[in-house]
């Protein structure tokens, strides 16, 4: 599907062999960027693997995974959740392996995303909540199109205190 293919990377569903990628990324410090409380167990994200073949407006939620198109490596995953098929919207998360950022491929990643959620999916608008200390992800949404149209202050808790939220919007 020419939606999800780019120059460098595609987007591809979420297979079985994802678990042990999958289970470490989901477990690790970027808890403080999602709602996560607990780690997830291999059971857990297993179930969530089998289930994910189920349709998108009633999971209201599809997980992609990035991959390079030269090696087939799996360097991340983009997140369209909360989707609402009535208003035509989605909120979008992305995750690059931190030894692959800094390199296009979240940029690539979210630009097929976008292109998918608009072209296919037919949804009118994407958001994403950023924290407002995360400045390269505010620099990648914002050169995707991706407007601030509000902040949630004191959104998110962490270890170190409470921490802003940028929302970001993008309207086809």
């Amino acid at each position: 599907m020419s939606y999800l293919s780019g120059t460098n990377i595609y987007l591809r569903a979420i297979e079985p062999e994802d678990l042990d990628i999958l289970y470490q990324w989901e477990n690790s410090s970027l808890w403080v960027h999602g709602c996560t409380l607990a780690p997830f167990s291999k059971f857990t994200l297993r179930e969530y693997i089998q289930n994910s073949c189920y349709d998108i407006y009633q999971t209201r939620q599809l997980r992609m995974m990035i991959t390079l198109k030269k090696t087939n490596e799996t360097i991340g995953m983009v997140d369209l959740f909360e989707i609402d098929p009535h208003h035509e919207r989605g909120a979008v998360g992305i995750l690059i392996a931190p030894d692959h950022q800094r390199k296009g491929f979240g940029n690539e990643a979210l630009q097929l995303m976008c292109s998918y959620a608009f072209g296919f999916l037919h949804l009118h608008q994407l958001y994403a909540h950023i924290l407002q200390e995360n400045k390269n992800s505010l620099k990648l949404f914002s050169e995707n199109g991706f407007i601030s149209c509000g902040l949630f202050k004191e959104w998110v808790k962490t270890e170190n205190g409470y921490k802003n939220v940028v929302v970001m919007q993008r309207i086809n």
